[in-house]
């Protein structure tokens, strides 16, 4: 990798994320050499994805090059690399570019899809995780209403103008948010010569509300916001199988779609040599102490999604979001520090500065730890916190200029095809 020998110890982080980039902010200008390891040249902004699957940001304004991240970070390295596996005897990592001792390795490896073991639905469904998932995304929904123009099959027509979204977090809410506002505001401008009335968004839970993380107020604010918009919510019901044509559920409700989006959980992104079961929670996460220590190991740290740090008040571990990334990074980096000068580790403790999710224009809903809010405050709110934590000057005005339009014009100018998008439908084995 031709990271060359220091006499400070090797700090290598595995991940970009928000829990990788704010460690080794966290040991800027420190007596450590930091080595950052990622498949992607660049930090993504996930809270944001959605608003790239359906045309109101490009992607190159919620992603930054992490080597400007740290390219005036003394000590500190990238390098674009698939970590295949951990020696954690000899203290290695593997690589596809090759092998690096650590003398410190921190996992911030994050998230992914989680389909539960349901093969079906995984070949068949979108999901929107990262931004070539959310590009492909884009170019679905819309190719979709491009061959609904075609096509004189009526039943065909509406399976092309029917969505439907599995979850109802923030992500599967934010994202029936905004097809409702394409449909109401932009399709029949867009397809004057298409019925887009038929169009239908579905947004399925499986529990009794949506946003069940949040406030009982929240969720059924968030509710009445998406009806309002002419999102068909549907609760207590799960989706069991999906073919690419039909997708069936528990109870005797099917929906004929071209298009299911699976929002309905996550796991960890785990890695070979830490992937054995008694280091394994639920979802995959790995087991760490309040010192982000991964269990049975002294000098292997966990951080974020992919960290299960359990207590009385999170017995399941932190939520899997930004912030307890970022706050554990920098506890992490704290620690790093006090260990060098032999003083004693600080244990964890996350600041839960609340949740939001945005439902469309001037509607959504916020549960912060002194008050909770509703409607446009809590929109301007949403806004605030999501311009504040995107990294990058540019990044932050490009976006806000963005938004500032589309509520302006009420429009999403980033609606292209820039790559074409066909799904390969599989049958479940």
């Amino acid at each position: 990798m031709n990271i060359p020998q220091s006499s400070f110890p090797r700090v290598i982080i595995i991940g970009g994320g928000f829990g990788g980039i704010s460690l080794a902010k966290k040991l800027h200008k420190k007596e450590f050499q930091v080595v950052l390891l990622d498949k992607h040249n660049y930090h993504t902004f996930q809270p944001l994805l959605y608003q790239v699957s359906t045309g109101g940001l490009e992607p190159d304004s919620i992603a930054y090059p992490i080597r400007k991240v740290i390219h005036d970070f003394p000590n500190t390295y990238f390098r674009l690399a698939e970590v295949q596996s951990i020696d954690t005897d000899s203290s290695k990592v593997i690589t596809n570019i090759g092998e690096l001792k650590f003398d410190y390795l921190v996992v911030a490896t994050g998230s992914t899809t989680n389909f539960f073991g349901n093969k079906a639905i995984e070949n068949n469904s979108m999901s929107m995780k990262s931004i070539p998932e959310s590009l492909n995304l884009r170019s679905l929904i819309l190719e979709n209403f491009e061959q609904a123009l075609l096509t004189d099959d009526l039943h065909e027509r509406e399976a092309l103008m029917n969505f439907v979204i599995v979850g109802g977090g923030p992500t599967g809410v934010e994202l029936a948010g905004a097809l409702a506002e394409i449909k109401k505001g932009i399709l029949p401008k867009d397809y004057p010569d298409l019925d887009t009335r038929r169009a239908q968004i579905n947004l399925v839970q499986g529990g009794d509300r949506i946003l069940p993380a949040m406030s009982e107020v929240a969720s059924k604010k968030a509710e009445q916001f998406l009806e309002g918009l002419g999102v068909n919510v549907w609760k207590n019901i799960r989706v069991d199988d999906y073919d690419g044509a039909i997708a069936t559920t528990d109870t005797d409700t099917i929906f004929k779609t071209a298009t299911l989006v699976w929002a309905a959980g996550v796991q960890a992104v785990n890695i070979k040599g830490l992937d054995a079961k008694d280091l394994l929670c639920r979802g995959g996460r790995l087991k760490v102490n309040e010192f982000n220590q991964v269990d049975g190991f002294e000098n292997i740290f966990a951080l974020g999604d992919v960290a299960q740090m359990e207590s009385e008040e999170y017995p399941h571990g932190h939520p899997m979001m930004a912030q307890p990334a970022i706050q554990q990074g920098e506890n992490l980096g704290k620690n790093f520090i006090r260990k060098s000068q032999d003083k004693p580790l600080l244990p964890f403790k996350y600041n839960d500065k609340g949740s939001m999710a945005t439902v469309g224009r001037n509607k959504a809903v916020a549960d912060l730890p002194t008050f909770k809010s509703q409607g446009v405050f809590a929109w301007f709110i949403w806004m605030f916190v999501h311009l504040y934590f995107l990294i990058g000057f540019r990044n932050r005005v490009v976006v806000f200029i963005n938004w500032v339009y589309n509520y302006i014009k009420f429009d999403r100018e980033a609606r292209l095809i820039i790559r074409p998008f066909k799904k390969k439908y599989q049958a479940s084995s």
